[in-house]
């Protein structure tokens, strides 16, 4: 019998220190833990030919944003894998399709892949979580989908960590707070250091209301994790997050400025744009003043790295940015070009923050009102769309409609309802 991997699919190397750290890298990979792509190298190291470590090691650059050496790694893959099994192939093609810009086709490739190999994780990974081509796919009822993917490979993966802790976000997403919560905590566990999961189960935390219970476990938790890791700066948000919402300033800005802003975080690009225009923003909506030096720095990462319109969830938080720094051509660009999975929702959105740095509230409410019922397609979580639900409250609350403001978060966000962090409710 040839060797297999962690999760028992056939590999097409015949070294077991190869298959090791493959498998070593494969865990890192799925906890969202450091140090993946090193033993992906190093499983490259012990068998040069093995296509599938090329492969694992272009999708973890993917996720450390180093895209020249992932289109190396993968062009070498891809060159291999003609030697390997059908998975083998199908794997490297469905990753070649997303390092290709081609996340339809990506999608696709996957659902197809994972009905023969429900098992060959590091590809069904690509349609998990909110971040995956499901969640950034624009298309309404994404959140149903994630959870009727994540429900049909649940029952191939037996008592598994990874796939326990991402069918449990898409309980959460879908409000099934009480049962995510409790496939969490089995996962966890199983393998505590799991940051998916701490991840995950504080997206349950921040969707049951448990604004200390959830400051304490992950402050406690980052402690031991590595500020190298991917999911460093956004738990960092989170618990920015938390602290704003419990009213305690200092800590929030002392997570924003050591873990979530430009040149503190280390995570992607998109994360540190979107999480940090978004604690911002939330920030002045409950009363907080934010120096425009942020603003500033945050409008020229944006024009840095997202130069183009095209990934409508950071097009949406860099609109942001640019109509708080006062950059107006910037932001006319994404509201003339902006395409992509929800284009036709970021220009609405982008008008809207533009009239809120004029304070024209009324212009604001028109403009948000053509995305509000749809802002699932925009992506991200339930969390991470707060940021609309309460830029919304806010501008009813700026034209004296309370009552109207009220009902708002009573019928769409009522976790925020006893306690909105919204400082013109006060």
């Amino acid at each position: 019998m040839g060797m297999t991997d962690r999760y028992g699919n056939d590999l097409s190397t015949g070294s077991s220190v190869a298959r090791d750290h493959y498998d070593r890298g494969v865990a890192l990979f799925l906890a969202a833990e450091f140090g993946a792509s090193e033993a992906f190298g190093d499983a490259i190291a012990a068998d040069p030919e093995f296509a599938l470590g090329h492969a694992a090691l272009a999708r973890a650059l993917m996720m450390e944003a180093r895209m020249g050496d992932a289109k190396a790694a993968l062009a070498r893959a891809t060159e291999l894998a003609g030697r390997g099994s059908d998975r083998e192939r199908q794997h490297v093609a469905a990753l070649g399709l997303l390092l290709a810009g081609k996340p339809a086709e990506a999608r696709a490739a996957v659902l197809s892949h994972v009905r023969t190999h429900p098992r060959d994780a590091l590809v069904a990974q690509l349609c998990t979580n909110v971040f995956g081509l499901i969640g950034f796919s624009g298309e309404v009822g994404r959140e149903a989908e994630l959870l009727a993917y994540t429900s049909a490979l649940l029952p191939h993966y037996g008592e598994d960590w990874w796939m326990m802790s991402v069918h449990a976000i898409s309980l959460c997403e879908t409000g099934q707070i009480e049962a995510s919560m409790q496939l969490m905590e089995q996962a966890l566990a199983l393998n505590p250091r799991n940051a998916n999961g701490s991840h995950f189960k504080a997206h349950a935390q921040y969707e049951a209301g448990e604004t200390q219970a959830g400051r304490v476990y992950l402050g406690d938790w980052l402690e031991r994790y590595d500020e190298r890791a991917v999911l460093h700066g956004h738990l960092s948000w989170h618990c920015a997050l938390w602290a704003l919402h419990a009213g305690d300033s200092e800590a929030m800005w002392q997570a924003v400025d050591s873990g979530v802003a430009p040149g503190a975080a280390k995570g992607l690009p998109i994360n540190v744009l979107t999480d940090t225009a978004a604690i911002l923003y939330r920030a002045q909506i409950a009363g907080l003043a934010v120096d425009p030096d942020r603003w500033a720095r945050l409008s020229d990462y944006a024009a840095r790295c997202f130069p183009e319109t095209g990934q409508s969830f950071a097009d949406m938080h860099a609109a942001l940015a640019h109509a708080m720094a006062g950059e107006g051509a910037r932001l006319a660009k994404i509201v003339e070009t902006a395409k992509g999975f929800a284009g036709d929702l970021v220009r609405p959105v982008a008008r809207a923050w533009g009239a809120i740095a004029r304070e024209d509230w009324a212009g604001a409410l028109t403009d948000l009102s053509q995305a509000m019922a749809r802002t699932e397609r925009l992506g991200g979580s339930r969390a991470q769309r707060d940021l609309l639900e309460l830029t919304y409250v806010n501008v009813l609350l700026k034209l004296g409609r309370t009552d109207e403001a009220r009902r708002s978060l009573l019928t769409r966000r009522p976790v925020l309802a006893d306690a909105p962090p919204v400082a013109a409710f006060q």
